[in-house]
């Protein structure tokens, strides 16, 4: 790599660099801990790990003692050297290591088979990698956590420790992240759940949340938007049952190529599956009538309980669940509406993201080499999905290979408060089921057409969003979302029926309020209702009574002071109204 490119900002040099690290950090492993022995180590989003066998735990003073080592490894400045050998050569070089003598045969018996040396340290990697370990700055290094990992993801081989660690060019970078990771975790959802009374995540049910009163008032309330908004995009509303026999999973193609990620039963000497997604349902419901040409398109959504089996490993709050509410919706259009229906969906995202204040990068998914369909129709519907974000006005980047099977797809990664990307909503094309269920309308010729069909979701499963905004809020909702709107803190004891008139009114003007009447000091209570992220709290006292005002604090520590109840009602209204973020 030539010397201008020497960037951190340079993806490819970034990656190097990391790389480059997980390398120092297995041969500081190997200089401490000569027995442990070595399975794989790549640069990943945000840093690299390297995967052990150690016959003890990496536990924090040892990953201190493995940092100080590191950082000697790159004072020394050793060079990176790159070979090619032969199987035979390749197996004698890691003869003491069994990991790695899996992986040399495993390879293919044309494979270029590589190793990378550096000092006394020999790895086998395809590389790439920095020139030195010079180049990476020891006191930009942090090994952060060591966590268990299967030998090539699998359950059922050898369990590893992953160490985990990130490294930066100067030690201010360096801190930055941190205390973004240390911001992150004050916005775990799964730590703000529990602490705000939303959802709990219990080990008689794993991966499947409980959500409580205030959780559900959040859910139902996402929910209500999501109706609003598909109505008034032209969208009805479906309900398909939640079980449905093997036959229809065959159909749909889910028995031979998702049967392992299905829940399923026997009913009557009869197969049945629960549902993994809404969409073959989805296609009975359209195949129970004829349909005309002047229907379509007809844009059909459902709020489906979809039930996967995700290994256990891989659960992680509500963003990794076995069981959550997926907000489909299936377009059945004629092939030339494809391009207009595809920039309506991306202006219901644009409006639907907006008012969260999440931005969003678009990803174009094109044909994997394991594919069903013609590659002239594939090249088609591709084509159209990016002259329709060109139409709108939207850039994106091609994701080369990764488009379902049954067709491409547009996925929308969202930005969040601390720069972090999420994939929530997609848009997917589907040239096969409507094949498979033998899909027909009736043409303006008369004649029997096959329709064109879109699968769509927008915050993708109700209950990842949720964590999603969980964390990008920090708990703290805007006011039209949040659990509860309004704390009501009577100062004595006889502005307690006061407080619950004005609890009253609020209520029947449609906000979600309380009153908290408990015999604590009203500087403590503030303090909780401020931890329980309520949007606004109402003080009154005496002087409130005989004015008929309410003293307002907002949660950010904002003190509107005195106000008549219905200049309050009148800013509680407008800001829910508009759905406002403060």
């Amino acid at each position: 790599m030539s010397s201008e490119n020497y960037s951190f900002e340079n993806e490819k040099y970034r990656k190097m660099y990391w790389h480059t690290c997980s390398h120092i950090m297995a041969q500081a492993v190997k200089r401490l801990y000569p027995e442990v022995k070595l399975a794989i180590g790549p640069a990943i989003e945000n840093g690299f790990y390297y995967d052990f066998d150690a016959p003890f735990g990496f536990n924090p003073e040892l990953l201190e003692k493995i940092e100080d080592e590191m950082r000697k490894i790159c004072k020394e400045n050793l060079k990176l050297e790159r070979s090619e050998h032969t199987r035979e050569e390749a197996l004698e070089l890691m003869k003491d290591e069994p990991y790695k003598i899996e992986l040399i045969n495993d390879l293919p018996d044309d494979a270029v088979i590589s190793f990378y040396k550096q000092g006394e340290y020999i790895d086998l990697c395809a590389g790439p990698h920095l020139d030195s370990t010079g180049r990476v700055k020891g006191n930009g290094i942090k090994l952060l956590t060591c966590a268990a990992a299967y030998w090539r993801g699998d359950s059922d081989r050898e369990s590893l420790q992953r160490i985990y660690g990130v490294a930066y060019p100067k030690k201010e970078q360096l801190d930055e992240y941190l205390e973004r990771i240390e911001e992150a975790k004050r916005r775990d959802h799964r730590k703000l759940g529990k602490e705000l009374g939303l959802y709990l995540l219990m080990d008689e049910g794993p991966g499947f949340p409980f959500f409580l009163p205030k959780g559900l008032i959040l859910k139902n309330t996402l929910i209500d938007y999501w109706r609003e908004i598909h109505k008034r995009y032209g969208y009805v509303e479906i309900s398909t049952p939640m079980m449905l026999n093997r036959a229809l999973w065959e159909r749909s193609g889910h028995w031979e190529h998702y049967k392992q990620n299905m829940y399923t039963t026997v009913i009557e000497d009869m197969d049945f599956a629960i549902k993994p997604m809404n969409c073959p349902g989805g296609m009975l419901v359209y195949r129970s009538e004829q349909h005309s040409y002047r229907e379509l398109p007809l844009r059909v959504g459902e709020l489906g309980l979809v039930h996967r089996h995700e290994m256990s490993g891989t659960l992680h709050g509500l963003f990794r669940v076995r069981c959550f509410t997926q907000d489909d919706a299936h377009i059945f259009m004629t092939w030339d509406q494809m391009r207009d229906e595809i920039k309506n969906v991306i202006r219901l995202f644009d409006e639907v993201y907006s008012v969260f204040g999440l931005s969003y990068e678009i990803e174009v998914s094109t044909m994997p080499e394991d594919h069903m369909g013609d590659v002239k129709t594939w090249d088609f519907a591709t084509d159209t999905l990016k002259a329709a974000c060109e139409d709108m006005g939207k850039s994106y980047v091609i994701n080369e290979g990764d488009g379902a099977f049954y067709g491409p797809k547009l996925d929308f990664h969202l930005a969040d408060s601390l720069g972090r990307t999420w994939q929530c909503g997609t848009i997917q094309l589907d040239m096969q089921l409507p094949e498979r269920f033998e899909l027909e309308y009736i043409g303006a010729d008369g004649k029997k057409h096959r329709p064109a069909m879109i699968h769509r979701v927008v915050f993708g499963s109700i209950e990842r969003f949720i964590g999603v905004i969980t964390e990008h809020f920090a708990g703290a909702f805007p006011l039209w979302l949040a659990p509860v709107q309004v704390e009501i803190l009577p100062v004595t004891d006889r502005a307690g029926e006061y407080a619950q008139n004005i609890a009253k009114r609020l209520e029947s003007a449609g906000f979600r309020a309380e009153v908290d009447q408990r015999p604590e000091k009203l500087g403590y209570k503030i303090r909780e209702a401020q931890q329980m992220k309520v949007p606004y709290m109402v003080i009154v006292g005496d002087k409130d009574m005989e004015n008929n005002t309410v003293s307002i604090r907002h949660r950010a520590g904002e003190d509107l002071g005195a106000l008549k109840y219905e200049d309050f009602e009148k800013i509680l209204i407008e800001e829910r109204a508009s759905k406002a973020i403060r």
